[in-house]
This record gives structure tokens, sequence and C-alpha cells, in this order.
């Protein structure tokens, strides 16, 4: 496979990033979540959203993104700092999945939360995720409780 080149997005990326994240919540969201979240996902993933994710270019193409949330809750005795990273908006267009191109972006978000010295890092998966984030580490919380 031609080598792939992973950058921070610009400005100048959000029309393609935008465009490949609205077309995956259009062909793959629906099979995995009722159209009332599919459309919270439309206006969740808007162009000003994911201004932080990092996108992955092949020849010029883009081929996938990645994000990051990071955000302060009240320390607790896991987590003395009380600073969390989420994953999120992690996409790669179908032609180029299983080529390693997600869990490259995966290893490049983790290491930019562990530079921050972040060590609680989360996210939530999809079906088609979960295998990707479980091959990596991450592991199903059992210690939270939401009402």
């Amino acid at each position: 496979m031609t080598k792939l080149r992973y950058e921070k997005a610009t400005i100048e990326n959000i029309d393609t990033i935008y465009n490949i994240v609205q077309n995956t919540i259009k062909t793959i969201c629906p099979k995995y979540y009722p159209k009332e979240v599919v459309e919270f996902f439309y206006n969740l993933h808007s162009k000003e959203n994911i201004k932080k994710d990092i996108k992955k270019e092949c020849e010029g193409k883009f081929v996938g993104a990645g994000g990051v949330s990071y955000y302060n809750v009240m320390p607790t005795y896991h987590n003395h700092t009380g600073r969390k990273a989420y994953i999120m908006n992690m996409y790669t267009k179908p032609e180029y999945r299983r080529k390693g191109i997600a869990i490259k972006t995966l290893e490049l978000l983790v290491k930019d939360a562990q530079e921050k010295e972040i060590t609680d890092i989360s996210l939530e998966a999809t079906d088609i995720g979960k295998p990707l984030y479980e091959k990596f580490g991450f592991v199903a919380m059992e210690s939270e409780m939401k009402l």
C-alpha cells in the first residue's frame, strides 16, 4: 500500500472531513442506532465540531479521520487529576478499511492524550469498531453507572 501521511486537520480540510463523516453516518449508523440517534449524530458532527480531527491522506486523497476531545471531571480515586480524553469520529473510507489505517490513527490519538499526561481515555464503540478497540487494549467499563 502507498505510504500514508497523518496530519492534524486544518480549516482547509473541513469540507472533505465533513463529507466523509456525514456519509459514514448515513451508511453505517442506521444499522446500529434508531433514527433519532442518527439525526443527533448528523447535527453533532458539524463542520465546527470536527475541526480537531486527524486527517489521513493516501496519494493526496482523504481516506479517513479520528478525533479526541479533552475534558475535566471531579478527581476520583482512580483519576487523581480529573482529566479525561474521549476518542471519537473514527472514520475510514470503506475501500481503505482493513489496512491498518484506523489502528494507526488510534495510536496517534492515544499518544496525543498520553503526552498531555492523561491516562483516563475512553470511547464508545459500534459493533463494527469494537474488535479494533479491543485489539488495541480498550475494555468495556464496568465501574460506571448512568441514569
